[in-house]
Formats: C-alpha cells, sequence, structure tokens
C-alpha cells in the first residue's frame, strides 16, 4: 500500500504532512511513500532527504495522485486535484467539514474515505493523534513571543538604581491547550498572567501555572462532553463583559484564544472594552481565522485603535513550520498506524472504533 503527499498551496500553507525522519516508522509497518518533487524545499529540506529514507520522489502531482491508496495533506485539496482522486481512495488531512461540506459530499460520493484529524474524539488513545493539541501548543507559544516584539516595554520586573520597571501583565482569553501554553509561557518570561474560560475545570490548571483565573460571579460549568467550551447565555456573556472590561484597564497584552468547533469564534472583547485599555497595550487574536474574538480584529493586518495594536493572522504556524510539521507528521503517522491493517496489508475501516468512526466524514 502506498501513501502519498503533494505540496500545499506555499501562499497559505507552509506546513507538510510528512517529514524526513518518519518515512523509516511508515516503511516498519510496510508502507511506500510517493512524493512530488521539490515536496518541502521550502523548509530547506531537500528531496535527497527524502530519497535517503526510503521515500520515492515523483515529477508531477498528478503521479502521485494516481498511484496512492491514501492522500495525507495538511489541507483540502483545491478543486482540480479532488477531481482527480479514484475510487476506494483514502483522504485525511484538517479537512474543516464545516466549511468545506459541499466538497466533502462530492468527494465521498465518489467512494472516496475522507477522514479529518480535526475531529478525533479526546480519549487517551487518540491523544497521540491529536493534531488540535500539538498546533495549539505552539501557536499560544508563537502568539506570546510575537505579541511581547510589538510591545516596547520590558516583559519582567526590572530594579534598577534609576527606578523599578513593573512587570506587564497578560489577560489570557480561553484556557485551553494554546491559552495555557500562553499562560506558561507569558509566565516563563516574567509577565504576571491572567486567564479567564467558560470551563470550570481550567481554573485549576490555569493556578497550577502560576496564572489567576479570572471567574464570573454564579457561573456554571459551560464544557461538552467532548471537553470544548459551549455557546453561553446573554445574561453570561453580560457578566463576563463586565469582568473583562475591568480587568483590562489594568492589562498590557491580551491573547485570544477562545473557539467554538464548528462556529464563528465569540467575539468576546468589544471595541468600547478595547477603548479601557492603554495605549501601546497588544492584542494578539489566535482565533482570527474564525471571525476573531475581538470586535475590531482583522485578519493578516494590524490594526491600530487609539495606539492599541490588534493583530491578527491566518495562520500563525507559517512562521514555525518546521516544528509545526514534525508534531503534525508524527499525529498523522499514529493516525494511520490505527487505520491500517499490517496482517491484511490494508486499510480497515473499523466504524467500530471510536477514533476511525468520529474522524470519517460521512
Amino acid at each position: 500500500m502506498i501513501i502519498g503527499s503533494i505540496s500545499e498551496n506555499l501562499n497559505l500553507e507552509k506546513r507538510v504532512a510528512i517529514t524526513p525522519e518518519i518515512i523509516k516508522k511508515y516503511k516498519s509497518l510496510g508502507l511506500e511513500i510517493n512524493l512530488v518533487k521539490n515536496y518541502a524545499t521550502h523548509l530547506g529540506i531537500q528531496d535527497d532527504e527524502y530519497e535517503l529514507n526510503g521515500a520515492k520522489i515523483l515529477d508531477s502531482e498528478n503521479e502521485v495522485l494516481s498511484s496512492s491508496d491514501a492522500i495525507v495533506q495538511m489541507n483540502i485539496l483545491n478543486d482540480s486535484n479532488l477531481n482527480k482522486l479514484i475510487q476506494k481512495q483514502i483522504l485525511i488531512g484538517v479537512l474543516n467539514p464545516y466549511s468545506n461540506e459541499k466538497k466533502l459530499k462530492e468527494i465521498i460520493s465518489k467512494n472516496i474515505n475522507c477522514f479529518s484529524l480535526e475531529l478525533l474524539p479526546r480519549i487517551t488513545r487518540a491523544q497521540s493523534m491529536d493534531i488540535l493539541s500539538s498546533q495549539a501548543n505552539l501557536a499560544g507559544y508563537k502568539a506570546v513571543v510575537d505579541s511581547f516584539s510589538y510591545f516596547q516595554k520590558a516583559i519582567p520586573m526590572m530594579m534598577t538604581a534609576a527606578g523599578t520597571i513593573s512587570a506587564a501583565k497578560v489577560l489570557v482569553v480561553g484556557a485551553g491547550v494554546a491559552g495555557l501554553q500562553a499562560i506558561a509561557t507569558a509566565k516563563r518570561m516574567g509577565a504576571i498572567v491572567f486567564a479567564t474560560d467558560v470551563r470550570m475545570a481550567s481554573k485549576e490548571q490555569v493556578e497550577s501555572l502560576g496564572g489567576k483565573f479570572l471567574m464570573v460571579e454564579g457561573s456554571e460549568n459551560l464544557e461538552t462532553a467532548g471537553g470544548y467550551a459551549k455557546e453561553t447565555s446573554d445574561e453570561f456573556r453580560k457578566k463576563q463583559e463586565e469582568l473583562i472590561t475591568e480587568t483590562l484597564k489594568k492589562i498590557d497584552i491580551v491573547i485570544c484564544t477562545a473557539l467554538i468547533p464548528g462556529k464563528k469564534a465569540p467575539i468576546i472583547i468589544k471595541k468600547e472594552m478595547i477603548n479601557v485599555m492603554s495605549t501601546g497595550s497588544v492584542i494578539y487574536d489566535l482565533a482570527a481565522s474564525q471571525g476573531g474574538n475581538s470586535e475590531l480584529t482583522q485578519v493578516d493586518k494590524i490594526v491600530d485603535n487609539n495606539g492599541i495594536k490588534i493583530m491578527g493572522e491566518t495562520n500563525i504556524l507559517n512562521k514555525l513550520p518546521i516544528s509545526a510539521s514534525n508534531l503534525y507528521s508524527k499525529n498523522m503517522f499514529n493516525f494511520i498506524s490505527n487505520l491500517f491493517n499490517k496482517e491484511k496489508n490494508s486499510f480497515d475501516i473499523n466504524l467500530e472504533d471510536e477514533i476511525i468512526e468520529k474522524t470519517k466524514i460521512k
């Protein structure tokens, strides 16, 4: 059986689904790897490195797509390449079924099996495949580093003969994987960190990292069975808005990470709330690609609102593509290991397996 992968649209995505060191693991399962020429040269990884590890380099995308039993990607293929897929092939990646519903229905109707890794269940057995966690960890780290670079003051407290510089105060909105990594990174760099989340379970996690958890008075745990945040009521949002507005008066940097799977990101920080912040403050919105947690967020732009910078990027991991690709390729391999039956030398789509059932697009 053959695993294939082609280059992504480099204007949008610099990560790759297969890195050289993972190929030997695929080979140990009895799988072959076909890659398109210059697959990862944009990352400084030459084709020779892939070939030395046992991959076959083909001249064109068409060759890879037509010769592979399973296609593994970072994102969904473009329309032209989707049309080249053939019956009984398997497509695996971050397929975003909520926004690509029509495309996916069309290719599924051609008897092509599609698996979207962001739908993985939050169970112990799926942790090694959890692309949301591995990628969000890096995103939380990078958001802090980038926001600190735009903040024109020192981050840690510094005591000098000329006087004391106070530590920067950071608010992290959303304490999922990205938020927790943002808290940890900001604390390591000497900031005073506050965090808020609708999931009460996150309070202990925030405090274990040295952050102060901001709790809406009388709030209940708004968490789904899968561990994600639920949508909040109007009453909760009003109380949350009052709490955050009061907090923002003393905050220098805000890291926004709050997302609801399959829906537009909740707007948590409104324009009038931003206006209470001090000049020179920074808001980094990791939810920008899904609309943003800040009302003023614009994708891939730095908005200046009376001296307060609001930043949002389509894909922050394009700034850490090698680290992100290394983690993603390991997640992908672990998923395929679960899907592939070595004894039968075939992919076993067993819908009684929760991992396979949850990630398969229907």
